[in-house]
């Protein structure tokens, strides 16, 4: 069975963020669109080059509403760690779930269960949350911030305009589709 559409399963984790350490919950992400980015570790290599293109986008995911949540099998102090000995990992301003016990990491399929840590795992959640979109990557494979942000609004738009879909690389303000049987076999 596939993620797309489930709802996000029950959990409770420490963060940092923001110099603290807080709690977050499935019911503290609902009632606003989210993204959870999982990632195998903290002091690795691949992983700060994404943490740092989310970080320098985050203003516009707050933009369109959106919470972003990074997710590593760490502990929310080793976060701390990486946040005070990284330049990069400082300019970070979501929050930075630990998932020490790999419950949400399970909870979202991307656990690699023979090392413990998560595969390189994008969820975006709706403000039900519902997920929306899911991409999964292997550990080589750094994503793109930018074009997860392209997909938060198509899945921001579509939400807001029933009967509408936004075609191969639809970006705001492009037209988009309206599924009709006059449209069948026209594209």
């Amino acid at each position: 069975m596939s993620i797309i559409n489930s709802e996000i399963k029950p959990f409770k984790a420490q963060a940092y963020h923001n110099g603290k350490f807080v709690e977050v919950t499935e019911a503290s992400v609902k009632g606003k669109w989210s993204v959870f980015f999982f990632y195998p570790a903290d002091f690795t290599f691949v992983c700060p080059t994404e943490l740092g293109d989310m970080a320098d986008l985050y203003a516009e995911y707050q933009k369109l509403g959106v919470e972003v949540y990074s997710v590593s099998t760490d502990t929310h102090f080793t976060h701390k760690a990486w946040h005070d000995a990284s330049d990069t990992i400082k300019k970070i301003k979501y929050p930075m779930i630990g998932d020490p016990t790999g419950a949400i990491t399970r909870a979202f399929d991307v656990m690699i269960e023979e090392e413990g840590l998560a595969l390189r795992g994008t969820f975006v959640v709706n403000p039900e949350g519902v997920i929306k979109v899911a991409e999964i990557h292997d550990l080589g494979i750094g994503r793109d911030a930018a074009e997860l942000l392209r997909k938060v609004k198509a899945a921001q738009y579509v939400a807001s305009h029933p009967g509408e879909v936004c075609p191969a690389k639809w970006k705001e303000g492009e037209a988009t589709l309206k599924p009709s049987l006059d449209l069948v076999g026209k594209i």
